[in-house]
């Protein structure tokens, strides 16, 4: 996937065809593609950088920050390591989904800075809780709800038609980021699962663990000596002091309602101003 990049800027003739495909780079979407690049799934995150967790101020609840987490730094960090387990990432926006047919892939329409992009994937994961408008006429069962429009999946995301998944508050989940990250997770080893990889368990265990038990090491697995397991703590320590060693540079987003009322305002003070300098 290293000609993702490239893609974003060939226009409408562009076509990438990745295992997975994810429509989406908030807590869902980036869970979801840890997992499946983990499992050696080639796996391509669209994004377009308006998540609504930037919106958070302070994430409290996150399991493993005591004092809470800044959510533009969680999302940073979510980033580095579905990119570091092997996800590449195209920014841009789906558009449109056409949905294939038995054994057909997926056809994904993206628009981006430079143009539109068209990819195809077996297995696309709907994760972008702003606009669901590029599933209708997909297959997949959307429920209304007052304002908001929803995906109808199983538990592990899974909807109507083969190979499309949502995950996070798109799949109706609850509006906290451990619980869509979890239903990522979910929506990630479904895919695994449907597409017939060995698998047995995401799990880097001590060395022994299951060899000294007369067991093959299952896929997925990693037996690692305490050598290297001390390695690997020692470079997670080096990384979360280089990522919490300064204050993150961005501040949370405003809510767009609130940011088209602060205009007006603004712009109803100049009019006041002009109107009391004539």
């Amino acid at each position: 996937m290293d000609d993702a990049d490239d893609a974003a800027g060939t226009g409408a003739d562009s076509t990438l065809a990745p295992d997975v495909l994810i429509a989406g780079g908030g807590v869902a979407g980036l869970t979801a593609a840890t997992f499946t690049a983990r499992a050696g799934l080639e796996t391509l995150v669209v994004d377009d950088g308006e998540s609504i967790l930037r919106r958070n101020a302070h994430l409290e609840n996150v399991p493993g920050f005591p004092a809470g987490v800044n959510a533009q730094r969680f999302l940073d960090l979510l980033a580095e390591q579905a990119g570091e387990s092997g996800a590449a990432f195209l920014s841009g926006r789906v558009t449109d989904l056409d949905a294939g047919g038995d054994d057909e892939a997926h056809a994904v329409r993206v628009e981006g800075a430079d143009g539109e992009t068209v990819l195809t994937a077996p297995f696309v994961v709907a994760a972008s809780w702003s606009d669901a408008s590029y599933l209708e006429g997909s297959g997949a069962a959307l429920l209304e709800r007052g304002s908001k429009t929803y995906v109808d999946t199983d538990d592990c995301g899974r909807t109507a038609v083969d190979g499309l998944y949502a995950a996070g508050r798109l799949a109706a989940k609850s509006h906290q980021a451990a619980v869509c990250a979890g239903h990522g997770a979910e929506a990630g080893l479904a895919i695994i699962e449907d597409s017939d990889r060995p698998f047995y368990q995401d799990w880097v265990a001590p060395e022994g663990y299951f060899t000294e038990r007369g067991r093959e090491v299952p896929p997925g697995c990693e037996e690692i000596p305490a050598s290297e397991w001390e390695r690997r703590e020692q470079v997670a320590i080096d990384r979360m002091r280089e990522a919490f060693a300064e204050p993150h540079p961005d501040g949370p987003t405003m809510h767009p309602s609130v940011v088209a009322k602060r205009a007006r305002e603004g712009n109803e003070a100049d009019e006041s101003a002009t109107d009391a300098g004539e």
